[in-house]
């Protein structure tokens, strides 16, 4: 049977802090391949991925709301005055994050715009209903801080300080800011993830889960890979997934919340090029727009077999997806595991690669 791409959602236990992940992996990759009757095996270059969500909670790389303020005191001092700069609407992702900022804080001064880094809506967001100032607002005065929503940012006194929000360009806005009192969502709890806050998620009321710890995951990778190898003889790319940068074209949100879509992988010669291919519809409209069905299959064949080792800039790749396999793989396993129910926290991807 001819295959093109396949992507499989696999189960695995829930994990827990200390789980000898890397077992689990392996595991129900193998499962999955070795059920009777399954056409899906294993090959070369086919692709395995965790999702973050999981990684992080093996290392246990959790932090309570008091973490977050201890170290947003450290850096501001008491009784302090702090704009928040850009923060994403979101009762998962920021929402908690806030009331630590604010358990820390004199007062909290939130500049807020009409849509937020990722596409969400201020005011009667058009999938939850949440009206996001009045929602922070409420945040910050349960924990006992002053509060004051802007639209924009008109310049911070010398005695006050600045943490911006921003996602993924937030180093560049620091500098351009410039000054000490200015901090990132990466600069705070540093010491527990490379990220900081970014990427975290919320546990329960007091708790937050880290984006992974970027040392140990690559461990993970490399240690998932070589026991597949051991055993299936394969030479298997292994990564860890977040979000899968992709854009809801009803709601105008950017799936896109971490600081970046793969915190870790192998096979960096692989993941971090572009695909070379070619438009085959075009070949077929135009190149060979006068030939028809096995005709028309074998002269694309041929040219796909004989098409050039480096496409870039050329005409004949025009109309691809120029965009690097790491995130393009990111956005195939996240829409494959979905954020809810699913409970399938590890992809198995085969003939991606040919």
């Amino acid at each position: 049977m001819n295959q093109g791409v396949i992507a499989m959602g696999l189960t695995c236990p829930i994990i827990r802090e200390g789980d000898n992940l890397a077992a689990i992996v392996v595991e129900s990759v193998l499962d999955a391949i070795r059920k009777p009757n399954n056409e899906f095996d294993i090959c070369d270059r086919a692709v395995v991925g965790i999702t973050e969500s999981v990684v992080a909670r093996s290392q246990g790389n959790y932090v309570t709301v008091d973490d977050i303020a201890a170290d947003v005191k450290a850096k501001c001092g008491e009784n302090a005055t702090i704009y928040i700069l850009n923060p994403i609407y979101s009762r998962n992702r920021f929402a908690i994050i806030l009331r630590g900022i604010a358990r820390a804080a004199k007062k909290i001064v939130l500049v807020m715009p009409e849509e937020d880094e990722v596409g969400n809506v201020l005011r009667n967001h058009p999938f939850t209903k949440m009206n996001y100032d009045e929602y922070y607002k409420e945040i910050c005065e349960q924990e006992k801080a002053a509060v004051e929503v802007r639209p924009d940012f008109c310049g911070a006194a010398a005695n006050e300080w600045v943490i911006l929000g921003n996602l993924h360009d937030y180093e560049e806005k620091k500098r351009a800011m410039g000054g000490n009192n200015v901090f990132t969502l990466a600069d705070i709890l540093s010491d527990r993830c490379q990220y900081g806050l970014l990427g975290s998620n919320k546990t329960d009321e007091e708790r937050i889960k880290l984006f992974p710890k970027t040392a140990e995951a690559l461990e993970l990778v490399h240690k998932v890979h070589d026991e597949l190898k051991a055993v299936t003889g394969k030479d298997i790319i292994v990564g860890i997934y977040g979000d899968g940068c992709f854009k809801d074209p009803k709601g105008g949100i950017w799936e896109f919340a971490d600081p970046i879509t793969m915190p870790a992988y192998t096979h960096p010669e692989i993941m971090e090029g572009t695909p070379n291919e070619l438009k085959v519809k075009a070949l077929a409209d135009d190149k060979f727009g006068k030939l028809n069905g096995a005709e028309l299959t074998a002269a694309i064949e041929k040219e796909i077999a004989a098409k050039n080792s480096n496409l870039m800039g050329s005409m004949q790749s025009q109309g691809t997806t120029p965009r690097l396999y790491r995130d393009l793989l990111a956005s195939l396993m996240d829409l494959v595991s979905g954020s809810g129910d699913r409970c399938t926290p590890i992809i198995l991807i085969r003939n991606y690669f040919h």
